[in-house]
């Protein structure tokens, strides 16, 4: 008998109160012989919309993230788009952990050619931009458009649907997006919404990719293939 995955799901947050939504983003893409729990840190803010929020919540991710492996995890998806302390978490532990962004757009280059990034507010496309030539994308990225929304207001589905569809169309017709990443992770529950509007504004089919969903797929076959953050590229802290 096959042992079953352990998949743990990070919250870089330091409150409860999304666990649900995460859950709920990545059920219809969770295998049968994968369990999933989901964790928050302990310290730090209660949300991410800033670099102040990335780096200080970034080592609280560390210390949440030694402690996942050390109770029996095989990898971690930290459901956050800008990778908090992901990159300094790789030198601490031997499983798998991987955010948002390389997820997303390296999806949306497996369907297109172009993306086009839909993000919260307008300040953090300053912030988002920046992921773009650290994974040598300039050519692929087509653009990065704010819907005004604070991650505390994203459950308001009604608004975010509607203006993730108004900042989609004008992504493709005018920037020549081929596909659309949502720049957050609270982003739950519009993925499909929008795909469907989107089509039907356009006349053709454009795939919008929920981070959650590419994310938590991605590690889950990294897991299966037994492999996890090159050691060339993140020495082991303290080594």
């Amino acid at each position: 008998m096959s042992k079953r995955l352990r998949i743990c799901i990070l919250a870089p947050v330091n409150t409860s109160l999304y666990n649900d939504l995460l859950l709920q983003a990545v059920e219809p893409v969770i295998p049968p012989d994968v369990t999933v729990s989901v964790r928050n840190l302990t310290a730090g803010h209660d949300c991410i919309q800033s670099r102040i929020d990335l780096l200080h919540n970034g080592y609280p991710v560390v210390e949440a993230a030694i402690q996942i492996e050390n109770d029996g995890y095989d990898g971690i998806w930290l459901s956050d788009f800008d990778m908090c302390g992901v990159e300094a978490a790789r030198e601490a532990i031997n499983i798998p952990i991987i955010g948002g962004f390389p997820t997303s757009a390296f999806t949306a280059l497996a369907l297109s050619e172009r993306f086009s990034i839909i993000t919260i507010l307008p300040s953090t496309p300053a912030m988002q931009r920046g992921h773009v030539p650290t994974y040598g994308l300039n050519d692929s990225f087509a653009s990065i458009h704010s819907i005004d929304v604070k991650v505390a207001e994203l459950h308001d589905l009604d608004v975010v649907v509607e203006r993730t569809l108004e900042a989609a169309i004008k992504a493709v017709q005018q920037d020549g997006a081929q596909s659309i990443l949502l720049g957050c992770t609270g982003f739950v529950g519009v993925a499909a919404q929008v795909t469907a509007r989107l089509q039907a504004a356009l006349g053709f089919y454009v795939p919008v990719i929920d981070p959650n969903q590419a994310g938590f797929s991605f590690l889950v076959s990294l897991v299966r293939m037994g492999i996890r953050p090159s050691r060339a590229c993140y020495s082991k802290y303290g080594a």
